[in-house]
């Protein structure tokens, strides 16, 4: 799977996730560029990341991801 099959993937869940139809989702999206992406909303998009894509992220990798694209660059990298 690529990374940018992976973005495509991720848009619907962030939707659901954070009840926005209208989320623009890129490499470069942060929780500061999407409303109501707080503490309690990251867990629960990082559950549903895992659900979606069978993955277990490790601590290390969720505190170090800076953006939406370092999470679908994981993604890919596992998925290969």
């Amino acid at each position: 799977m690529t990374k940018s099959e992976v973005m495509e993937q991720l848009l619907p869940i962030f939707c659901e996730v954070f009840d926005d139809d209208d989320i623009v989702l890129t490499e470069e999206t942060t929780a500061a560029d999407i409303d109501g992406w707080d503490s309690v909303e990251h867990f629960n998009l990082i559950a549903a990341v895992e659900e979606a894509f069978s993955v277990r992220f490790k601590m290390k990798e969720v505190s170090g991801m800076k953006n939406v694209g370092e999470m679908a660059e994981i993604i890919a990298q596992r998925a290969e």
